[in-house]
C-alpha cells in the first residue's frame, strides 16, 4: 500500500515517563517529570534519559529512560508503535525499592480495523521490595498479550472471574465498575497475583496498603478504544509525607480519520 492509496490517516498517541508526582506535606512541591518522551501524531522516534535522581531524600533512582517510536510498515500496510519506560534502582522513603521496573506498550493498526491492537509484553518488576521483604508480582498473561483491544478487555472482565475480581473495584473505594457497551474508559490492572506480602501490608486486588506509609497500586491500566495507558507503580502517600507519585508509565495506540 502506497501513500497515495491510503484512505485513512492514523494519528499516534504514544508517550512515556519514568517518574513524576507531587508532595503535599509537610511541604508542597511538584516532583518534576523525569525521562519523559512523546511522539508527534505523525510518528517518528524520541528518547530521554535521567541518572542519579534524588528528591529531598524522599524518592530517588539510579537511572531511568523512556523510548518511543512509531512508523508505517509498507510491507504489511500497518501502523506500528512502541513505548518503553524503565526505572532502575528505585527507592521511595526506604519502604518501596526495586532493582528495575519496566513498562512497555506496543500497538499495531491496519486500515479496516476498528481500533489499535495493544500488548504490554515485557512489562515487569525486578526485585520489588516493601519494607525490605521481596514481593512476587505475577502478571496476567491473558491481559498482557491476548486482550489486545478495548472490546476484548471488556470481554475478559465478563468471562474471566479471576480478572474480574482484580478489576471490579480498581481504586478500592467500594465503587464497582461493570463495563457495558457504552463504557468508554475501563480501569484495570495487569496483576494476577501478589505473593510474599510482609506483616503490616494488606492486599486488596492490585493495591497494597502499607501501614504508616500509604497505598501502592501495581501495573494499573487505563484503557480506551484505540489507546491504553500503563502505570507500573502508583503511590498515594498517607504518612508524615503526603502526596502522590508514579513510576514507569507508558501510553500506546492512536486514532484514525475518517
Amino acid at each position: 500500500m502506497t501513500e497515495k492509496t491510503r484512505k485513512e490517516t492514523y494519528f499516534y498517541d504514544v508517550h512515556g515517563s519514568a517518574l513524576g508526582g507531587q508532595i503535599t506535606g509537610p511541604f508542597e512541591e511538584f516532583i518534576e517529570v523525569q525521562a519523559a518522551a512523546s511522539l508527534p501524531t505523525i510518528g517518528g522516534y524520541g528518547s530521554s534519559r535521567a541518572a542519579d535522581f534524588r528528591f529531598k531524600e524522599t524518592i530517588s533512582f539510579q537511572s531511568a529512560y523512556t523510548e518511543v517510536m512509531g512508523a508505517y510498515d509498507r510491507e504489511d500496510g500497518g501502523y506500528h508503535s512502541l513505548a518503553t519506560s524503565v526505572v532502575e534502582g528505585l527507592n521511595i522513603l526506604g519502604v518501596v525499592t526495586a532493582d528495575r521496573i519496566v513498562a512497555r506498550a506496543s500497538s499495531a493498526w491496519k486500515p479496516g480495523e476498528e481500533e489499535s491492537r495493544i500488548v504490554s509484553l515485557g512489562s515487569q518488576f525486578e526485585n520489588l521490595r516493601i519494607g525490605g521483604g521481596p514481593i512476587d508480582v505475577e502478571l496476567n498473561a491473558d491481559v498482557l498479550v491476548k486482550a489486545r483491544t478495548f472490546a476484548s478487555l471488556k470481554n475478559e472482565f465478563q468471562t474471566n472471574a479471576a480478572f474480574r475480581t482484580i478489576a471490579e473495584n480498581p481504586l478500592q473505594t467500594g465503587q464497582l465498575q461493570n463495563p457495558s457497551d457504552k463504557t468508554r474508559v475501563f480501569l484495570c490492572s495487569l496483576v494476577k497475583d501478589i505473593k510474599g506480602i510482609p506483616p503490616g501490608v494488606e492486599r486488596r486486588g492490585n493495591m497494597l496498603h502499607v501501614r504508616d506509609f500509604g497505598r501502592i497500586f501495581l501495573a494499573e491500566v487505563v484503557a480506551e478504544p484505540g489507546r491504553r495507558a500503563l502505570t507500573m507503580l502508583r503511590l498515594e502517600l498517607g504518612c508524615t509525607v503526603g502526596g502522590s507519585a508514579s513510576a514507569a508509565t507508558v501510553m500506546g495506540g492512536g486514532s484514525t480519520w475518517p
